[in-house]
């Protein structure tokens, strides 16, 4: 299997110089095929999708995680959808980023590029599997994908009918799926740096630290989600409320979801006991530190509960003192992914919103916004919670480079 991966891995490297110089409308007429492709294959797809739904039943995968999994005749209507805002999308590749003229008479210009090859490492959803060949066909970046075995059906015939629909433009190694599900072939990849030029992982912390702590390809790190909500003394209580319940419960299983709700001392009981029938209500499983006990019924919780990203209806609360308890606490336990506050105070929102060392930060609104639809960009390759060279949502131009294109008449140096 090693060699059959390599040989994979080499095909993509080779592909990687006619992806660059593709022109933008053959690129979207790429897209535009895969889309009618999708469209008129549903029946197929739900076909393998359920060959993955029913293995993850026998399996005892959570409910939570099956929802990620789920691909029915909306959601791949919606990946459609999807992958036109992708066509819309300005092309970035060939983008001046700026220009110098020396008095040499050099001309040097900085364009955007490429990056080439990327391997993505992604676990459950399979719509990830269009998101990201959609964004590396415009940007035009070979993709090479890793699904998780819970997916494997639904990664394997959406990856055919890509190839396939897209053949005549693209190649047969623009679009590659690794099939095999072992720990020892994720790590032929960590080693292939001579074939990737950047691999990113997303799924779950185990996954993204083996991938950080073991690659020898660049790596962009998509951190879980241990994202925040700070109910400040001067909030809105029924902003607040509205806002820890769509960031809690809309869809509990993604990393942009809630897992810890800090409220101020100040309002605590008020806002705790509307919180909590709010909650009871959704079937929220609450665990608290011992002054939220002191207002409402929930477990206590264990110190270590701060650092988990439950991916389900269960939340930490906590009650502090003052804000900067709040704001220490999250640089303490946060992930790096998203933070809110809610407060009409604005100087303390934007107080907030300085301090605290994530990729997104709102003030009054739900952290549920990160992510790259939402931002415009379509779709996104995943949620970058380091600093180089992307962070937050990242989308086409987050999976292009530059390089400098120097223009000269003969001159020396």
């Amino acid at each position: 299997m090693e060699q059959v991966i390599k040989q994979q891995l080499k095909d993509a490297a080779n592909a990687k110089t006619r992806l660059a110089v593709l022109e933008t409308k053959d690129k979207n007429l790429a897209l535009k095929k895969i889309q009618d492709t999708l469209l008129a294959h549903i029946d197929q797809i739900v076909e393998e999708n359920n060959k993955d739904i029913d293995n993850a039943r026998i399996t005892g995968l959570s409910e939570a995680m099956i929802d990620r999994l789920l691909l029915d005749e909306s959601r791949i209507k919606a990946m459609v959808q999807d992958i036109q805002k992708v066509i819309e999308l300005e092309d970035p590749i060939g983008q001046k980023v700026r220009e110098i003229h020396k008095d040499n008479g050099l001309e040097i210009q900085q364009v955007r590029v490429p990056i080439g090859v990327i391997g993505v490492i992604y676990e459950s959803r399979p719509n990830v599997t269009i998101d990201i060949a959609s964004l590396c066909i415009k940007s035009g970046n070979v993709c090479v994908l890793k699904g998780g075995k819970e997916a494997f059906y639904s990664n394997m015939v959406l990856t055919k009918l890509m190839v396939e629909a897209t053949l005549d433009i693209l190649g047969k190694d623009a679009i590659i799926y690794i099939e095999t599900s072992s720990r020892q072939d994720v790590d032929i990849l960590l080693q292939a740096k001579e074939y990737l030029d950047l691999l990113i992982p997303r799924g779950s912390a185990t996954l993204i630290q083996h991938v950080t702590k073991n690659s020898l390809v660049p790596v962009i790190e998509t951190g879980a989600g241990v994202c925040h909500l700070f109910v400040d003394k001067d909030a809105d209580l029924e902003k607040a409320k509205a806002i820890a319940l769509n960031g809690k419960v809309q869809r509990p299983s993604v990393c942009n979801a809630l897992e810890t709700i800090i409220v101020h001392q100040a309002i605590a009981k008020e806002f705790l006991e509307l919180l909590y029938d709010a909650f009871i209500k959704e079937e929220v499983k609450m665990y608290g530190c011992s002054k939220t006990k002191s207002f409402i019924q929930c477990f206590l919780i264990n110190e270590d509960s701060y650092s988990t990203e439950y991916g389900s209806k269960a939340c930490n609360i906590k009650v502090v003192d003052h804000f900067e308890e709040a704001i220490a606490h999250i640089q303490q336990f946060s992930t790096k992914h998203s933070e809110a506050i809610v407060s009409e105070n604005m100087e303390r929102c934007e107080l907030f919103l300085n301090q605290v060392d994530s990729a997104c930060v709102y003030a009054n609104a739900s952290t549920r916004f990160s992510d790259g639809g939402e931002f415009g960009f379509g779709v996104e390759v995943g949620i970058s919670t380091q600093k180089l060279h992307a962070r937050g949502p990242m989308g086409l131009q987050e999976i292009t480079t530059t390089k400098y294109k120097i223009y000269g008449r003969g001159q020396i140096r």
